[in-house]
């Protein structure tokens, strides 16, 4: 029997529905990464279909936007029969393992004191300027100016192979990866002084109080039906949204360390509430995923240790 889905969760998921326009594409990317990977990385068409259906992403928009992340090289495909696997690529794979560390972490990195700088030596043309601006802006990257761009603690390889990843190869030649204590001219200048030069934390702060006030409604829903739970799909769904939207969040987010954030910096809150929320998300919506993450075949990939590890303080030794 169906579980009753409490007022606030149902207002919760018909809000998602009720959006406009749906970048299904981020999505299902969410979905690759959190359900998907921890099962051997592949999934049958027909079953992811199944999956996000009662999150009103028809089948059309499925199909489409899936055949453009294969288009784009994240997605491979494997034919069994009349039906087709798709899997994550050796480059979409890449992509996902250096984002399964930054939002399974229990805690935002240290930080060794030192900055990491790209910076262009060459001339670009405007409109390519502007596009590895928006590239790095997603990798949590601030501008010093229009040549030189700043984070704290990124592995500038990585970087480097999801710009070469985006297509952006021809640009590489023109960067200059640099790590330094003091990346300003002046050596008067204080880490706080590079913090107000390069990022606009406004936007961001805010999108954190936004994303912690809504998903607290949602763990205070759990804690109050736990003696009758949620069904299984629901927690399926409420847990990939949430994945979701703290990774949306996190592409965005520098991880500058504490002592160079603004006071009462939601950043943390917003981590803590989504180790908990998962946790305790986690046993019914893996049940939901057992009976209906299927392959071409049929089969029903198991979960490997990964997913329940995620959170906690101990670092897995491989994603799959």
């Amino acid at each position: 029997m169906t579980k009753a889905t409490s007022k606030t969760i149902q207002e919760f998921l018909d809000t998602f529905r009720n959006k406009d326009r749906i970048k299904a594409g981020s999505l299902i990317i969410s979905v690759f990464g959190d359900s998907i990977l921890p099962r051997g990385g592949q999934i049958w068409l027909g079953s992811l279909i199944k999956l996000l259906e009662p999150l009103d992403l028809n089948e059309r928009l499925i199909r489409t936007t899936v055949f453009r992340l294969a288009r784009d090289e994240w997605l491979t495909t494997q034919s069994e029969g009349r039906r087709t696997n798709y899997k994550l690529s050796a480059s979409g794979l890449k992509r996902f393992e250096e984002a399964s560390r930054q939002i399974y972490a229990p805690t935002a990195p240290n930080w060794d004191n030192r900055w990491r700088l790209i910076t262009v030596v060459a001339d670009l043309p405007p409109a390519t300027r502007e596009k590895l601006r928006t590239a790095l802006y997603w990798q949590g990257f601030g501008e010093i100016n229009s040549n030189c761009f700043i984070h704290p603690s990124a592995d500038l390889s990585a970087v480097f192979d999801a710009l070469n990843i985006d297509g952006m190869e021809e640009i590489i030649s023109k960067l200059m990866p640099l790590i330094a204590v003091n990346p300003l001219l002046y050596k008067s200048a204080e880490d706080s002084d590079i913090v107000r030069l390069a990022w606009n934390l406004t936007q961001l702060r805010d999108d954190y109080l936004n994303f912690v006030e809504t998903y607290k409604k949602i763990l205070n829903e759990l804690k109050k039906v736990r003696q009758t739970g949620i069904d299984d799909e629901t927690a399926f769904l409420i847990r990939t949204l949430l994945i979701h939207d703290f990774r949306r969040l996190l592409l965005r987010d520098p991880e500058l360390p504490q002592v160079l954030l603004p006071a009462k910096w939601p950043g943390k809150t917003a981590r803590v509430l989504t180790m908990e929320l998962y946790r305790k998300l986690l046993p019914s919506s893996e049940r939901h995923l057992n009976q209906h993450l299927l392959l071409a075949n049929g089969e029903n990939p198991s979960a490997s240790v990964i997913v329940s590890k995620r959170f906690q303080n101990e670092e897995p030794n491989s994603l799959v």
